[in-house]
């Protein structure tokens, strides 16, 4: 992700070189694109970082949505930076209409050429990592790299698209077209980033095959006579809380409910690394017998 960094920083000065030499609005929306991807990447490696950090006492469950946050301060650059600054190079393109350069919008279009080489090598690497690696399609610094290199290949189609049809019809309109165009998309990427961000951190469950799996798994067991409720949250790409209510069949001492709890406890998390917290409530139990059983 360092080398992408690096890659987008220097796209976005050449792509606002280009754009103050030629007074492209559509070339100055893809260099706010660009800025908006760079400060998003910034977000996510801090994501990475502070995501893996152990559980502590302030945060026993560990800090897994640290991503889903990051995710979602990435959502809002992209929005503000890019979004916004993109309709605003629109509006002005529309108000104006002068200070473009056919001389400098040939060298645009060379810089716009290279990044859509760039971007579109950045997007396949992306895509292949997210078909390679089990369970990155769930992780939100992946999909929002993915995202971000989706949009900034159609990004700077749009731009090419305007800037070309801008030199070959004299109306400007084409280029504040693609500014809008940038703008919409960068704004409906921004909110399905922030809605999938905000789901995760209001506290979303785990997915229903896994639920379904984990319910089939207690129903099997013999000393478990009914699962009354089964609830579960993904704390993390890779951790997950299970709370199961249980009933147990009749006749089971204290000692034996305890052996239950652990052996079903080790069996879930023994199955699915990531339900490592689980937590087992025995509605029925013997007079004495602690009704609730932790990690």
């Amino acid at each position: 992700m360092l080398v992408a960094l690096a890659a987008n920083i220097v796209i976005a000065v050449a792509k606002a070189v280009g754009g103050l030499i030629s007074g492209s609005p559509a070339l100055l929306s893809e260099a706010a694109h660009s800025v908006a991807d760079s400060v998003n990447e910034v977000f996510l490696l801090t994501a990475l970082h502070r995501s893996r950090r152990p559980a502590d006492r302030r945060h026993p469950f560990g800090y897994g949505k640290e991503r889903f946050f990051w995710s979602l301060l990435a959502a809002v650059g992209i929005f503000v930076m890019g979004g916004c600054f993109s309709f605003y190079q629109g509006y002005h393109a529309l108000v104006t209409d002068d200070g473009e350069s056919p001389s400098g919008y040939t060298a645009g279009l060379i810089v716009l050429g290279v990044a859509l080489v760039a971007e579109g090598t950045s997007l396949l690497r992306a895509l292949h990592q997210l078909r390679k690696q089990k369970g990155s399609a769930k992780d939100p610094a992946v999909r929002t790299v993915v995202a971000e290199d989706a949009t900034a290949v159609l990004g700077v189609l749009l731009a090419m698209t305007g800037m070309a049809l801008h030199l070959v019809t004299g109306e400007v309109a084409w280029e504040a077209g693609a500014s809008f165009g940038i703008g919409l998309l960068l704004v409906y990427v921004a909110y399905r980033l922030g809605a999938e961000a905000r789901v995760q951190l209001v506290g979303e469950s785990v997915d229903p095959e896994l639920r379904g799996r984990i319910a089939s798994l207690l129903d099997a067991q013999p000393e478990i006579d009914n699962v009354a409720h089964l609830l579960t949250m993904r704390l993390g790409m890779d951790s997950a809380l299970i709370a199961a209510r249980i009933d147990l069949v009749p006749g089971l001492d204290s000692e034996e409910i305890e052996l239950i709890c652990v052996r079903i406890k080790r069996s879930v998390a023994g199955t699915w690394p990531e339900a490592d917290h689980v937590f087992l409530d025995i509605t029925e139990a013997p007079p004495g017998t602690s009704r609730t059983s932790g990690p």
